[in-house]
């Protein structure tokens, strides 16, 4: 039996600003020193991001015209993690099924038989599987699995989940879900690393279809076939996102593009080795656009070609970083390629990376 990817579905919230206007918008922040204000704009149009989009309405109007946050300029008092986490379960529903409901076009919903939800922007119970599941009319008795709180690379164990799944139950249709709404747990900081980080982070959901479907039916598809995981020594403190009394804190190294650059050739090569990989043969190559910098250099070091990775790059431009859902909308335009036939797309490599430092990789091949 083969774990064959049949469908993605994507949603965004439908409030889309412009780097150029979010730049402006934290500009006039108070609170922030001169030299921290002088350099926003310019760390704002090296991201590799024009647009974002996020759930918070009128976020970088006029502070008369704010909601979410207080109409000033200082933006405080500043809003505690009930409120934050009040908004996310307001909203992430909305966005998951939109994703969802993309998915399942053509698929019966009676014959899902799994769901895999994954978030770490918001709590609550119950949960989204439990509003998914009353939303969408899925069965009372579908199997329930939740992924919370591992940070970007979250999806990768998803998979992992839908393929173990799939391999052991040959009726299994395994409903994937991402769900990120980042924007809620904006920080004012006066540091470089606090501009950095809300530069880079966006809001969105993804779902994807996975079932399990013998070697006639897999005929052309795309297929997951494995999967690898290494946690990094030594690079704890790199990464890590923590709850306070404000919302989600989020601490991230300038120094994390070039730890992973180290670590990757040798996590690339025992998977090469477990798997018999040949890298050069490669079609695509799905990254995790973490940021523009981790995609550079990541193409410097392996030596890829542009066109092998401007998914990556391309979504990052569009959509900034969804977390855990990012991954998907990769996959996705790789996927709709697949299906219509445009473009060579028969094996690739899909890497993410998070907290830990951990680095998550796995691959999708066509079946013959």
């Amino acid at each position: 039996m083969y774990t064959v990817l049949e469908s993605i579905g994507t949603a965004n919230p439908p409030f889309k600003s412009s780097q150029s206007d979010l730049a402006s918008f934290m500009s006039q922040i108070e609170g922030l020193s001169t030299p921290i204000k002088s350099k926003i704009a310019e760390i704002y149009s090296k991201s590799g991001i024009d647009y974002r989009y996020i759930c918070l309405e009128n976020f970088i109007n006029q502070p008369e015209a704010l909601k979410f946050y207080p109409q000033n300029c200082s933006l405080k008092p500043t809003p505690t993690t009930a409120i934050r986490n009040e908004y996310y379960r307001q909203n992430a529903l909305e966005i998951a099924e939109k994703a969802v409901l993309e998915a399942m076009v053509g698929i019966e919903k009676t014959k899902i038989t799994h769901l895999i939800v994954i978030s770490c922007t918001g709590f609550s119970a119950p949960g989204l599987d439990i509003q998914l599941i009353k939303r969408l009319g899925l069965s009372a008795k579908i199997d329930r699995t939740l992924i919370g709180f591992m940070g970007c690379n979250a999806a990768f164990n998803g998979f992992k989940i839908a393929h173990s799944i799939c391999q052991s139950n040959t009726q299994a249709v395994v409903l994937l879900v991402c769900v990120e709404l980042c924007s809620l747990h904006f920080q004012i900081e006066d540091s470089i690393k606090s501009v950095v980080i809300n530069t880079l982070f966006a809001d969105g959901a993804a779902a994807a279809i996975f079932s399990s479907v013998g070697a006639e039916e897999a005929q052309g598809k795309l297929s997951y076939t494995a999967g690898y995981s290494l946690v990094l020594e030594d690079t704890m403190d790199l990464m890590s996102w923590t709850i306070g009394d404000t919302g989600f804190g989020m601490e991230l190294s300038a120094e994390v593009p070039k730890v992973v650059s180290k670590h990757l050739p040798g996590y690339l090569a025992e998977f090469q080795f477990q798997h018999g990989l040949e890298y050069s043969a490669l079609d695509f190559w799905a990254i995790h656009p973490g940021g523009r910098k981790i995609l550079d250099r990541i193409a410097t070091d392996l030596n890829l070609n542009s066109a092998l990775i401007e998914d990556s790059y391309e979504v990052l431009r569009q959509y900034g970083n969804m977390s855990s859902a990012t991954i998907l909308f990769i996959l996705k335009r790789l996927l709709n390629k697949h299906q219509e036939g445009n473009g060579n797309l028969k094996e690739g490599i899909v890497l993410g990376f998070g907290p830990g430092l951990s680095i998550e990789g796995c691959i999708f091949q066509q079946v013959y």
